[in-house]
């Protein structure tokens, strides 16, 4: 099925395309990669009067090292720029492995960082990696910039604060102390996954502070507290049992439902494996693949 009609605009400034979307508002959609919008729009579950190509914008683009040891991404810059890139290779490798395991390599070229966080699709592995690592979202309007932490923009599913006169424009993701280690698993039989869960460990004590974050299966990632503190300061091997201990627990409280990649029931142990599998991922326990 073809998408229903629209116009297309094609500004080359941040400035005229925020005038674009102040001026058609929620009859306008902000287009980059397209490898979300252009499913919707063809299945006629969106439809827009005006479409914003916002490809051409210099300023949407590039990654930078912060000072402080992190990243500035981009919102234009793409799964397998992200990949690929040296910067983001050292700064951020556990992102980086994840950026080269996402769908497929079609989608990887095509597909956008900002373009995947704004269509807050439920089954998509950056989320909850980014969440973990304490990411934030920087968004322009008319009125000036906003910035807020990812784990607050995604609402549900399909869902973010981001208003229609807004574009993302990058996404900041903080440095991470000496010693700090991070890694992301996902497991599905479809290219996009069934469940992921990130963990983030930085030194404390006799071991790690962790973060957790569950997505891939729910509206929005989610934070597994339970296993955080369980684990917050033991040495690694006490750590593992602690999460073994506490892994059904803590995914309890996760909204989830069944679909096609699984049940609701099957998905929630899914989180409990995969728990598991990132923390020793990032402690150097198991080979680290993405």
């Amino acid at each position: 099925m073809l998408p229903a009609r629209f116009e297309l605009h094609r500004p080359d400034s941040l400035a005229t395309a925020l005038a674009l979307l102040d001026e058609y508002g929620e009859d306008a959609s902000p287009y980059a990669g397209g490898t979300e919008l252009l499913i919707a729009m063809k299945a006629r579950v969106v439809r827009f009067a005006h479409i914003i190509d916002i490809k051409r914008i210099a300023e949407l683009r590039g990654i930078v090292a912060r000072d402080d040891g992190g990243l500035s991404i981009g919102a234009l810059c793409s799964h397998h720029e992200l990949a690929n890139d040296p910067i983001v290779r050292k700064h951020a490798p556990a992102y980086a492995r994840l950026s080269a395991n996402i769908a497929n390599i079609r989608v990887r070229v095509a597909g956008t960082l900002g373009g995947n966080l704004c269509f807050a699709e439920p089954h998509a592995d950056p989320p909850a990696l980014l969440c973990a690592l304490g990411a934030e979202v920087c968004l322009a309007g008319s009125r000036g910039m906003r910035k807020l932490p990812l784990q607050d923009f995604i609402l549900g599913e399909l869902s973010t604060v981001r208003t229609d006169q807004e574009l993302l424009v990058r996404i900041e993701v903080p440095g991470q102390p000496e010693g700090a280690r991070a890694a992301y698993r996902a497991f599905g039989h479809l290219e996009r996954p069934a469940a992921g869960v990130a963990a983030v460990a930085k030194p404390e004590g006799k071991g790690y502070a962790w973060r957790f974050f569950a997505g891939s299966m729910c509206g929005r990632p989610t934070a597994l507290t339970l296993l955080e503190d369980a684990m917050a300061g033991q040495p690694p091997a006490e750590a593992l049992e602690s999460l073994e201990r506490t892994a059904q627990a803590a995914v309890e409280h996760i909204e989830t439902y069944d679909d096609l990649r699984g049940s609701a029931d099957y998905k929630r142990h899914l989180v409990t494996v995969l728990a598991l599998r990132s923390a020793r991922a990032a402690l150097g326990l198991e080979e680290r693949v993405a």
